[in-house]
């Protein structure tokens, strides 16, 4: 009998491994890749450091147009909720010491505080 559940396992493990295998060679041979279009918005330039980080972290995950359907009106708290919201929920790669200046950036460029 113990020569019995002895062939039993080798024949499980083996059975999973070949299993793994396959899994492994699918999804290598299967693997895809986008390509996304080139981005039509680009940020508005401004002397405001936001602006730099703005570049760097917000456009890495969505496009500058996305700003664009923002609301003119927005005050501040909208801006700083906004960039709180990304970092929280989209894991943006914004560091804390950062966001203060991304906000001044977002809300003086597109928010309500515009000069323009």
């Amino acid at each position: 009998m113990n020569h019995v559940n002895l062939n039993l396992r080798r024949s499980i493990v083996m059975s999973a491994a070949a299993v793994a295998l396959c899994l492994g060679v699918a999804a290598a041979c299967c693997a895809k890749s986008i390509t996304l279009p080139p981005d039509g918005v680009e940020l508005r330039a401004s002397e405001l450091p936001g602006y730099g980080m703005a570049q760097t972290q917000c456009v890495a995950c969505h496009s500058a147009e996305y700003l664009l359907y923002q609301p003119p009106t927005a005050a501040r708290p909208y801006w700083t909720a906004m960039v709180k919201r990304m970092k929280a929920v989209f894991k943006a790669p914004v560091e804390d010491a950062d966001m203060p200046a991304i906000v001044d950036y977002l809300v003086k460029t597109y928010g309500n505080e515009q000069t323009r």
